[in-house]
C-alpha cells in the first residue's frame, strides 16, 4: 500500500522541479526546514479547524519533503547530515500536525495519542533496522507518503462533510486509521528486521 514504493516511478516528474528548485537557489536543507515549517502550520490551522488550509500546508510539506532529496542527488551533496535532519524534521513534523489535529475539535484526544503512537513507532522502526545491521526499512502498510495523502483527502472531505460520521471529523477517522495501520506497520517491521538479524 505505502506509496514510497513508487518513488522511482515518479523521478521524471520529481527531477525537473528539482533542477527548477536549484535555479531557485533552493538547497536541499532550505527545503527541509521549509517542510517543517509547512507542518507547523498544517498543525496550527488544523488547530483552529481551518481544514482546508491545513491541506494546502500538508500539500507543501510533502512537496518540500518530496524535493529535498532529490536536490541533494541532482547537485550531488547527499549527506549524512542532512539525511539525520530529514529524519529528526519529519518526525516533529508529524507531531505538529498530528497534535493540531487532536488539540482541537477534530479528533477526541485518546485517538490522537493512538495514532501520534502508530506514526513513531512504524516510524522508529523503519530507522532502527539500519542502527541494527539490517539495513533501513520503509516497507508495510502505512508510510508516510501515504499518512499526507489521506489526510489531504480526509481534509478535502471533512470541509463538505463538517458533521463528520457518527459524531467524529473525518479527520479524526483518519487519525484513528493512522493508529491502527501505524501499529500493524510498526510490527510488519519488526517482524522483517527480526528475520533480517543473524543472531
Amino acid at each position: 500500500m505505502t506509496l514510497d514504493n513508487y518513488r522511482p516511478h515518479v523521478a521524471g516528474i520529481v527531477t525537473p522541479v528539482a533542477r527548477f528548485c536549484i535555479k531557485l537557489h533552493l538547497t536541499p536543507n532550505a527545503c527541509t526546514i521549509l517542510a517543517f515549517i509547512a507542518a507547523i502550520a498544517a498543525g496550527v490551522v488544523f488547530y483552529k479547524s481551518w481544514v482546508l488550509f491545513g491541506v494546502v500546508f500538508v500539500m507543501l510539506n510533502g512537496f518540500f519533503d518530496a524535493i529535498d532529496g532529490a536536490i541533494a542527488r541532482e547537485m550531488n551533496i547527499a549527506s549524512p547530515r542532512g539525511d539525520f535532519l530529514d529524519h529528526v524534521l519529519d518526525r516533529y513534523a508529524d507531531i505538529f500536525i498530528v497534535c493540531g489535529i487532536f488539540w482541537g475539535d477534530l479528533c477526541p484526544w485518546y485517538i490522537g495519542v493512538f495514532a501520534l503512537t502508530g506514526v513513531l513507532m512504524s516510524s522508529y522502526l523503519g530507522t532502527q533496522a539500519q542502527a541494527v545491521g539490517a539495513g533501513r526499512f520503509y516497507g508495510g502498510v502505512l508510510g508516510r507518503a501515504d499518512r499526507l495523502v489521506l489526510l489531504m483527502a480526509g481534509g478535502i472531505i471533512a470541509y463538505f462533510v463538517p458533521a463528520g460520521i457518527y459524531g467524529m471529523s473525518i479527520l479524526g477517522w483518519a487519525l484513528l486509521l493512522f493508529g491502527i495501520l501505524g501499529h500493524f506497520t510498526a510490527v510488519q517491521r519488526f517482524v522483517h528486521v527480526w528475520k533480517e538479524l543473524k543472531h
